[in-house]
């Protein structure tokens, strides 16, 4: 049944005509390995909605793929973008500095999650950060080892693409791996994946005695450099772990004299509720990498740590021609701005505590929904064939995304199994516009699963 809609208007079928013919050209110019997820071709857009080429407009809860949590083309940014674009595009910071590198730097060491001093350099992209984060952690350590995660995403260039878990379509092909990488399980309070039984401490603490087990079965602790971990794990499904996790994690690395990364890419800035996820733990990491929503979609990530630890590395040793560019820069201060001037923190809580009641209302009346999670507006849905066997449906999350998107509601799917449905709304969208989608994806739920 169609819903009224203020929001969302369709023009045309999806594609439309314009979009179709830029389609077809993408085919002809650009490799499979690009292949484009969304059938339509962006005009213009601002805060959660976007407009394609045949004027059609849709609610985007893609957020860019996590990187726009203050909304297209924040008011702030554009301004900050086109000052910028007046004085100049490129120096490379390392041959003539600017002042905007040091005053992000400066307010985010002050954002550095269990406070005490930090140091902050800047990349280009997330996987570039976690590259980045490695060589610091081998050079300041003298040792090799790194321990990852089941189901971690971290990039996908050689030693991010390693350290991601899942095979297809990151890494099959892709080998030779880079060397000194090992895999512990990772807490997933939906499904104990290791024998245990029931769901629950149990679980947990099996999870934990196996990353012990770690130190005598895969590396020794003194030939490990560091561990590295998402505090929400985000292509592997919206996995929100145990409270005790990264407190635990924590005291284990403390213990061995490991490292601790936090991969920040995903859930910083925001995202959870807080503006790194890692501060509603207590704890203090090492290391934080950072991507995504730090400059509201200008190529920019940056790696922040101890500054003794950050000091690792010696002069030149991590660097790049437009690691930290002005653009990137300028954009960041601004995403800073829009944080403090619109209360984004505050209104990511209440985006989030919006998302988990609708979808829990929604669930009462959909078997196929097997958990409703998140943290802060990180909420995601688990679709299985019934919630007894917990079974995987990943054919049924197509059909939902595909629907939507017919309906004008753009939406991602997460998790090793693909049948994670997952929210990315910018976190100043209006709840009226998160109701509209809500009521969209609704409707197409009880439609599939009828």
């Amino acid at each position: 049944m169609a819903i009224a809609t203020k929001y969302i208007a369709l023009k045309t079928q999806i594609p439309g005509p314009k979009s179709q013919a830029v389609l077809q050209r993408i085919d002809k110019a650009t490799p499979r390995a690009v292949a484009v997820y969304a059938p339509l071709v962006a005009d213009r857009a601002h805060g959660s909605l976007l407009t394609d080429i045949d004027g059609n407009t849709f609610i985007d809860l893609t957020g860019g793929v996590g990187v726009l949590n203050v909304g297209h083309t924040h008011d702030k940014v554009r301004a900050a973008l086109h000052e910028q674009v007046d004085r100049f595009l490129h120096t490379d910071f390392t041959m003539i500095p600017y002042e905007s590198y040091v005053r992000l730097a400066e307010r985010l060491n002050a954002r550095f999650p269990g406070g005490g001093p930090a140091t902050t350099v800047f990349f280009n992209s997330g996987a570039e950060a976690v590259e980045n984060a490695i060589k610091i952690a081998r050079t300041y350590t003298k040792r090799k080892g790194i321990i990852a995660f089941e189901r971690a995403f971290h990039g996908r260039t050689l030693m991010a693409m390693t350290l991601t878990s899942k095979v297809h379509p990151y890494k099959a092909g892709m080998g030779p791996y880079a060397p000194e990488v090992y895999r512990v399980p990772f807490p997933y309070p939906y499904r104990c994946e290791l024998g245990v039984g029931e769901v629950g401490h149990e679980c947990d603490e099996r999870c934990y005695a196996r990353i012990e087990e770690a130190l005598m079965l895969q590396v020794a602790p003194e030939d490990t450099a560091a561990v590295i971990v998402e505090p929400v794990q985000g292509e592997g499904g919206f996995i929100v772990p145990p409270k005790t996790f990264l407190p635990w994690l924590r005291q284990f690395t403390e213990k061995h004299n490991i490292l601790l990364i936090v991969d920040e890419v995903q859930t910083g800035f925001g995202r959870t509720g807080t503006f790194f996820a890692t501060e509603q733990s207590g704890i203090r990491p090492d290391l934080l990498t950072m991507a995504k929503s730090i400059a509201d979609g200008i190529p920019l990530s940056g790696v922040m740590g101890r500054p003794e630890v950050m000091d690792g590395p010696g002069d030149s040793q991590i660097g790049g021609t437009y690691v930290g560019n002005p653009l990137g820069t300028a954009a960041g201060n601004a995403v800073l701005d829009v944080f403090e001037s619109e209360h984004l923190l505050a209104q990511a809580q209440k985006q989030g505590e919006h998302l988990m009641r609708r979808l829990n209302q929604l669930a009462e009346d959909i078997e196929q929904i097997g958990e409703v999670r998140g943290l802060g507006a990180m909420v995601a849905i688990e679709l299985v064939t019934d919630r007894t066997s917990k079974t995987p449906d990943p054919d049924l999350t197509d059909r939902v995304l595909k629907a939507c998107m017919q309906r004008g509601l753009l939406m991602l799917k997460a998790g090793i199994y693909g049948n994670v449905i997952r929210f990315l709304a910018p976190l100043n969208t209006p709840l009226e516009v998160l109701d509209e989608a809500l009521e969209v994806l609704g409707d197409v739920l009880r439609h599939e699963v009828a």
